[in-house]
């Protein structure tokens, strides 16, 4: 059979179009996106588990993230952005957090570093440092591409497992959102969090080690 031949062979549905799924999920992105400009959260796909991603710039936007998750207010939530140069522009890194930052991100790795005057009491609990998350996901990029930054949190009630799998979405959450992005199961294991101007490992979780090695005898 020739290549031409080949290519008019009917598909079927063991063989999924692999441009109609791209489509799909470019139309999801843009939902989810409209969705934040209304104020609205969604649940976008990350390298680690789903995410409930709200304005993070909102004060109103962060406080209904809390109030669906059930959070504790003094528990700060992380800022979600596409890139690290996008996240120059909502917090102030030492050149040693920044030389950190480029080394694990985009990645499984939150970076703690000092906050801009943009990044409301809301969400960092008053603190003046903030978590800084860029994901190691395209459909999670290209959303934050179109929204600018959201709240970078697992997409559960607190007190409940993380979701890799949206037929484990609580419904409370699936709910109280205003759109879902499906990208099929994340691998689950959550980021590690680091300051790396103190030096301190918050929590272990993805590329704990590397982050360890890197901090013990930092390349620059």
């Amino acid at each position: 059979m020739t290549d031409d031949a080949e290519d008019r062979e009917p598909r079927t549905g063991s063989d999924p179009d692999p441009g109609r799924d791209a489509a799909n999920r470019r139309e999801d992105v843009r939902r989810a996106a409209a969705a934040v400009a209304d104020g609205e959260l969604v649940v976008y796909p990350t390298e680690t588990v789903y995410g409930l991603g709200g304005d993070a710039l909102d004060p109103d936007a962060v406080e209904r993230v809390f109030d669906l998750k059930g959070r504790d207010r003094s528990n700060p939530l992380s800022l979600g952005v596409a890139s690290v140069d996008d996240a120059l522009r909502y917090a102030r890194p030492t050149e040693f957090a920044v030389a950190f930052a480029r080394a694990f991100l985009p990645g499984p790795v939150t970076v703690v570093v000092e906050r801009g005057d943009a990044v409301p009491d809301a969400l960092t609990a008053g603190s003046d440092r903030v978590g800084i998350r860029v994901p190691d996901q395209p459909v999670a990029r290209a959303l934050l591409r179109e929204t600018g930054p959201l709240t970078a949190t697992s997409a559960n009630v607190s007190g409940t497992g993380s979701v890799t799998r949206l037929d484990d979405l609580d419904d409370r959450i699936r709910e109280g959102v205003g759109a879902v992005i499906d990208d099929g199961e994340t691998p689950g294991t959550e980021s590690t969090v680091v300051d790396p101007e103190a030096g301190t490992i918050h929590r272990r979780g993805a590329m704990a080690g590397a982050t360890e090695a890197w901090l013990a005898d930092p390349p620059v």
